[in-house]
């Protein structure tokens, strides 16, 4: 039996002709599952009674098990998501005027170890399949459309995928890969590549592949202008520095002129919020096409750090700005149920001891 949600449109015209179908069948069963919401392959009315039959005995649907949902007072909603006995995960949609956006995880725990990050402090499981990273969407989509959320505009629900929730996309490249490209299927969601953002922390050879397999908005986790302030923060450093990093997202920017990397500083009280601090970032990525997105820290139980205090985020942003750089202050959305950046945990068997090699 197989799960037809690991299935991008090619794998689904092989499977068919494994039946001895035709190719075409591939996109109205898409459609169903993706844009219909279908799940029961009794209700696709199009195939005819033998291969849904035939759909039976050989595949299925699989989708998480919603453990909990949580709506924020300011709209945000959190679903943590069952996927397996030991493991759960969690997914956010924020909603806005001309935009709604869904955070999709692409691990079970994360095993980069990030100081200010509550999904690092859950450890490591093990990294997601396509299905389950698809079926957040999925789920999200069906589910608010069922409770009349709709975007005339763009005539869904979802209209922006971020990977930003637990674990470093890259590092689990080739389902996270795969996963949006079935995303951007027009007989799926139809996302633009320009509405799908990838947040990494810097796996610096999977940048390359990224661009050449499928180049989407790239968000960089940076929270440091330097290498030994960026080594304590966000330890995948040590092993590609800021110059490795920095040379990785100019190569990636090469390709299309119109492209701009996000970084995102996470804005730590004392920590990396002083103005010489801004400076050296400025100098930094003086060199790219760069947008700047400061997070003031959100706090989650047993943190060492604080919030920078608003005068500070105002005057680091000042002097970015002056640089002519475009940056923006994230607004905190979600932080009364967990679920803005930084805190999302989910419920995580650590494995350690089984981490990644990168």
């Amino acid at each position: 039996m197989i799960n037809l949600l690991n299935l991008d449109r090619q794998d689904l015209e092989a499977f068919f002709l494994s039946l001895g179908e035709k190719p075409f069948r591939a996109g109205q069963v898409m459609k169903w599952i993706h844009q219909q919401g279908i799940v029961d392959f009794e209700a696709m009315t199009n195939l005819s009674k033998a291969l849904r039959q035939r759909l039976q005995e050989s595949a299925y649907v699989s989708l998480p098990q919603v453990r909990l949902t949580q709506t924020s007072r300011d709209g945000t909603r959190k679903w943590l998501l069952q996927i397996d006995d030991d493991n759960c995960i969690e997914t956010v949609f924020i909603p806005e005027l001309d935009r709604s956006t869904l955070c999709v995880s692409s691990q079970v725990g994360c095993a980069l170890d990030c100081r200010f990050c509550a999904t690092a402090r859950q450890g490591f499981n093990r990294n997601l399949s396509v299905a389950e990273i698809v079926a957040q969407l999925w789920l999200a989509e069906h589910s608010l459309r069922a409770e009349g959320y709709l975007s005339q505009e763009h005539g869904r629900v979802i209209t922006n995928v971020v990977m930003m929730g637990m674990g470093e996309p890259l590092t689990n490249f080739n389902n996270v890969v795969k996963a949006i490209r079935l995303m951007m299927d027009d007989f799926s969601y139809g996302l633009s590549w320009r509405r799908i953002t990838l947040s990494t922390a810097g796996i610096v050879p999977a940048l390359a592949r990224l661009q050449e397999q499928c180049p989407v908005n790239l968000a960089i986790s940076l929270h440091a202008p330097t290498d030994s302030l960026r080594d304590q923060l966000v330890p995948i450093n040590k092993k590609y520095p800021l110059a490795k990093l920095m040379a990785a997202c100019r190569d990636y920017v090469k390709v299309d002129p119109r492209c701009r990397i996000t970084f995102e500083y996470v804005m730590l009280k004392d920590i990396n919020d002083h103005p010489d601090q801004a400076k050296a970032l400025v100098k930094l990525l003086s060199h790219l096409p760069a947008k700047v997105n400061l997070i003031p820290f959100n706090p989650f139980p047993d943190t060492d750090y604080q919030c920078s205090l608003p005068n500070r985020i105002e005057a680091f942003r000042d002097i970015l700005m002056q640089a002519r750089f475009v940056t923006v202050t994230r607004k905190t959305r979600g932080d009364d149920i967990d679920a803005a950046c930084g805190q999302l945990a989910g419920k995580v068997l650590d494995r350690r001891r089984r981490q990644l090699k990168f």
